[in-house]
Order: C-alpha cells, then sequence, then structure tokens
C-alpha cells in the first residue's frame, strides 16, 4: 500500500474481517442491542468506503470506533428529533396532522436542518433558534447571550446562510 492511495475495497474487505466482531461486540456494549449494534457495525464500514482516509491505518480500532461513535451520536440526536417532532404532533387537532408522507418529508427536512445548524459555533445555533423557536427580537436575543446586537446579526446571518445552501442545495 501506498501512503497516498486511499482505502481501496479489498483493504477495507481485510478491516472488515479483522475488526468486524470485534467492533459489533463493542457496539453492543455501548447500545445494549445486538441488531442496532450490527446495523451501526455495517455502516461504520460503509462510511469507511466513502472516507477519503489515507491507508494504511495505523490504529484501525480507534478509528472504527470513533467512526461508530460519530454515527451513535448522530442516531441519538435524530431520535431525539424524532420524539420532538412525535410530541408537537401529539398537541395538533387531529384534522391537522399531516398524513405520514408528508410527516417523512418534514422529518427529513428536520434532520437535515439539525445536521446543517450543528454545524455553526454554539452561540449563533443558539441565536438562530432563539429567533426562531422562541420569536425573540434581536435585542432579546442580545441580553439573552450577553452580546452586543451587531454580534446577534453577524451569528443570524450565519445560520440563514446555512439554511439557504440546505435548501438551494437540493435544487
Amino acid at each position: 500500500m501506498q501512503f497516498n492511495d486511499t482505502l481501496k475495497p479489498t483493504e477495507v474487505a481485510l478491516l472488515y474481517q479483522s475488526h468486524h466482531a470485534w467492533l459489533r461486540a463493542w457496539l453492543s456494549s455501548r447500545v445494549g442491542c445486538s441488531e442496532h449494534a450490527a446495523d451501526l457495525a455495517q455502516d461504520t464500514f460503509v462510511r469507511l468506503l466513502r472516507a477519503r482516509q489515507v491507508s494504511p491505518l495505523r490504529e484501525p480500532r480507534a478509528y472504527l470506533s470513533s467512526i461508530a461513535r460519530g454515527l451513535m451520536i448522530d442516531q441519538f440526536r435524530r431520535r431525539a428529533l424524532e420524539r420532538a417532532y412525535q410530541e408537537s404532533l401529539a398537541h395538533l387537532p387531529e384534522a391537522e396532522i399531516p398524513s405520514e408522507e408528508h410527516r417523512l418529508v418534514i422529518l427529513d427536512s428536520l434532520e437535515r436542518l439539525d445536521r446543517a445548524l450543528y454545524q455553526l459555533k454554539p452561540r449563533a445555533r443558539q441565536a438562530f433558534l432563539l429567533a426562531q423557536l422562541d420569536g425573540l427580537s434581536l435585542v432579546q436575543i442580545s441580553q439573552c447571550l450577553h452580546v452586543s446586537r451587531a454580534t446577534v446579526e453577524r451569528d443570524l446571518a450565519k445560520a440563514f446562510q446555512v439554511c439557504y445552501r440546505l435548501r438551494y442545495a437540493d435544487a
């Protein structure tokens, strides 16, 4: 293997053979469900196939567990978002509850927005959420975050840029 090459499918297959059982056991001890662990292990190797990782891996188990940990965090955040969405639906009158197909579209949009906002600095994300979910004004947000109004405006501009890119990425 040359140092400049990315991992080849055959190298990933070898990593899979050497470390899949270990990774699955490691995940199972963390998630408490062997089927869930198996899914996460598969997703980890799929992510590895798509990665631009330079080979050879010096610490394959550390690298694999890092990918798997990120997937677990993503899944935890996705489930929390799903629960919050389901709770919000429970408060709607029956006539206003969206169809199952529409729910899936909304949930997918929420997940993509959540991932996009997660890339922002925490203060910018918080300013955006205070403005959009709580309806606070710029002055109220600046007081809440203990920053100037101009800082809030910059943070909101960054958040709206992320939303704009997200909206038009699929167009």
